[in-house]
């Protein structure tokens, strides 16, 4: 147990002391009152409450983490720049192939047209050529259903129209009936329309003409006229010279 000395202090002293001690607190308290607090470098912690290991030191750093994240790299923005730019070009690179193929089927259809005319000239020669066409005038008192052609005694076609080709006849139009050879002389040409007449009944007409084949094409002419005072259809052969 320790031992405690105590000392004979006299009063005079030890009103001194306490004078000393009461003129020394004043200046404490202004002293520290002026002095600035501590900055804290870490967040405030509310009571209770633990703070998450590994989180940011300051917000700064909080900001700045996010922000990297957030912004994608160089190579990332410049592929969806391309993708973006892609369709604009689309478009055009479209266009170019639709006039390739407009002009790749124009020259098939030319290409077409010249084969078509080559083949006719080498098939049916213009010393050996003979055409025959068809045409048609009003058409009130016959209706036309088909032609029948005979050259020589030899049937050389039976075509059956439509009523679209019968319409196109009656506005005008002109239909090459046949195209065949023919040597030079003398031929004749036999042809038969049926078809309905007068009073919607079965009718049936023939036509014929003799025509010498000279050296050129041959063309004739099977044409069909309303007659209006006998009111009964026409048909004549016409030798075009």
């Amino acid at each position: 147990m320790p031992h405690v000395v105590l000392r004979r202090l006299s009063f005079p002293g030890v009103v001194a002391a306490l004078g000393l001690l009461l003129a020394a607190v004043p200046a404490m308290a202004q002293t520290a009152a002026a002095a600035p607090p501590a900055a804290d470098a870490t967040q405030s912690v509310a009571p209770g409450t633990a703070a998450a290991p590994g989180a940011s030191a300051t917000p700064a750093a909080e900001t700045a983490t996010k922000d990297s994240a957030a912004s994608p790299p160089p190579d990332a923005a410049a592929d969806a720049a391309a993708a973006v730019a892609a369709p604009a070009d689309a478009p055009a690179d479209t266009r170019g192939i639709d006039q390739e193929v407009q002009g790749l089927k124009k020259d098939v259809v030319d290409l077409n047209r010249d084969l078509f005319v080559l083949e006719e000239e080498l098939l049916f020669p213009a010393n050996t050529q003979v055409a025959v066409f068809l045409s048609m005038d009003v058409g009130d008192f016959f209706a036309l259903d088909s032609v029948q052609l005979k050259i020589d005694q030899k049937e050389v076609i039976n075509y059956l129209y439509t009523p679209r080709e019968v319409e196109a006849l009656l506005k005008g139009g002109v239909h090459r009936l046949y195209l065949g050879n023919l040597k030079v002389g003398h031929h004749e040409l036999v042809a038969f329309f049926s078809g309905k007449g007068p009073n919607e009944r079965d009718y049936k007409r023939g036509a014929t003409i003799s025509f010498e084949k000279g050296i050129g094409a041959k063309y004739l002419e099977l044409k069909i006229n309303d007659r209006q005072r006998k009111q009964q259809p026409e048909f004549e052969i016409k030798d075009w010279e």
